[in-house]
């Protein structure tokens, strides 16, 4: 029996009015994903794969076609609500970390927790930085650490609010191979542990090839490539 889809696109649609017409930035994208799976969005530049990420994580609004996370419609849903999914079942992670620098490691992972008022953010946080290997790290702040040990920091923060749906965007985008592939294992690791589903855009091809389904766009297209 197939799992209970926990992601739900249907025919996402997104379209803009131009001088010179309509252009048509992303056609009809379905997919699902269950708890604990992954999907990769790969295509060249202007493709719509930031588009279909930023529709799937609730940054915008589809001209046509629907999100679901969990059943629930992210349509069906006003701005206030909106923010409240982004803040509390969704998570997020950046090429460029988006590490807040007058803030430790370990403050940095519980900002989400105090923005949602959560009564110990630090127990949490501590518990995250040290499953991604920083406990000895928790004090410093941005500027003191690698490329590698940032992002491992923001992938903690990206869990620590026990998202349902993570978003990656070029998640190894300023990082060395070497360095690329520990944080891509810890990343897929957490989220089968923490039965998330996690979308990755990325330009890189062995790394799209590890999730359970890869998208390919074209043209703001679906495409199939044998």
């Amino acid at each position: 029996m197939q799992p209970k889809p926990l992601l739900e696109v249907d025919r996402l649609t997104k379209t803009y009015a131009g001088a010179h017409g309509t252009l048509t930035v992303l056609s009809e994208v379905s997919f699902s994903l269950a708890a604990g799976e992954t999907c990769s969005i790969v295509g060249p530049s202007g493709s719509g794969k930031t588009t279909l990420l930023g529709l799937c994580a609730g940054l915008d609004r589809p001209s046509s076609g629907d999100v679901r996370v969990d059943g629930d419609s992210l349509g069906s849903l006003d701005e206030e609500a909106l923010a409240r999914f982004r803040s509390e079942r969704v998570g997020f992670i950046f090429q460029s970390f988006q590490l807040l620098p007058m803030l430790t490691a370990l403050e940095n992972v519980m900002v989400p927790l105090e923005l949602r008022g959560a009564p110990n953010p630090r127990g949490p946080a501590e518990d995250l930085l040290r499953t991604v290997g920083l406990a000895d790290r928790q004090d410093h702040y941005p500027a003191q650490l690698s490329g590698g040990e940032q992002q491992r920091v923001a992938i903690a923060r990206a869990f620590v609010n026990k998202p349902r749906v993570l978003f990656a965007d070029e998640p190894t985008g300023n990082l060395d191979q070497e360095t690329a592939q520990r944080v891509v294992d810890m990343l897929f690791e957490l989220n089968a542990s923490s039965q998330t589903a996690l979308v990755l855009v990325t330009h890189n091809l062995e790394l799209a090839a590890k999730a359970h389904q890869v998208i390919r766009l074209r043209g703001g297209r679906r495409v199939e490539v044998a």
